[in-house]
């Protein structure tokens, strides 16, 4: 069973940083956004990535990487003195430059030490027994989330779904190929981002192109890892997935851990 986790937490948070005269936003809540630290953002008392690195912990990962940028002191602070993680080994891994998310993949490689691990990003939490059913896996592969369940039981508008992957998958359930952002929801099954890699993944994001918004996406390079041979094995998935992409998300996401106390 795999017990690594990188968690990527480099982004520039440009969504969050976007103004939001509707949201409904504490005080703390509101330095976070304009911090753009999504990760950081303070639910009942305890940062979104708490809830993260706890599901975590309950679907049996014990090493966690959190890929940062050069400046992440307000996490290093936390993490390493204010609040340290008591189930899981948390460490840090330097992206310098805000590349994508294949490049994020591709700066946890020393760290991976050549084992399978799972790669997520930090706005997203998603179900302990999907978490648990990837880590199980014996081979690359991916949960497969069915879009209407996802609308009923997330936070997900309908029309966000647009800016998730579709998947096409054979009969056997092995991916063929994955559509990144596309302009319609043509499958019933969509990827919320969350991977069980193993090695072969880096030689794919080291030949990924840059995608058409000028970064390597790590989708595009799943499908490069396809194309050279790499089975991914997809399983059906339901939600909820909460989304912590905007200010006005955070409410909504609040009010769904209001009775969940994060173990990380």
């Amino acid at each position: 069973m795999t017990k690594r986790a990188i968690v990527l937490a480099r982004g520039l948070g440009t969504r969050m940083r976007a103004p939001d005269p509707s949201a409904q936003l504490t005080a703390e809540q509101q330095r976070a956004a304009e911090a753009g630290v999504k990760a950081m953002m303070p639910l009942n008392g305890h940062p979104f990535l708490d809830y993260i690195l706890s599901a975590l912990a309950d679907a049996g990962i014990t090493r966690v990487a959190l890929v940062v940028a050069p400046d992440h002191s307000q996490l290093a602070r936390y993490y390493q003195f204010d609040a340290p993680p008591t189930r899981v080994r948390l460490d840090f891994v330097v992206q310098e430059a805000p590349l994508g998310t294949a490049n994020a993949v591709l700066a946890a490689e020393t760290w991976v030490a050549g084992d399978p691990f799972l790669a997520m990003n930090a706005d997203n939490l998603y179900p302990v027994p999907v978490l648990t059913e990837l880590a199980s896996l014996s081979e690359p592969g991916l949960p497969a989330f069915e879009v209407g369940d996802l609308v009923r039981s997330s936070n997900i508008p309908a029309e966000r779904i647009s800016s998730f992957a579709i998947l096409e998958v054979d009969e056997q359930g092995y991916l063929v190929g994955i559509v990144e952002k596309p302009k319609d929801d043509r499958g019933r099954f969509i990827s919320m981002n969350c991977w069980r890699f193993d090695g072969r993944i880096f030689d794919a994001c080291r030949a990924v192109p840059k995608s058409s918004r000028g970064e390597f996406e790590l989708p595009e390079a799943v499908g490069v890892a396809v194309r050279m041979g790499v089975p991914f094995k997809t399983f059906p998935a339901r939600g909820p997935v909460l989304d912590l992409s905007t200010r006005a998300d955070a409410a909504d996401v609040a009010r769904r851990l209001a009775t969940t106390t994060p173990r990380p």
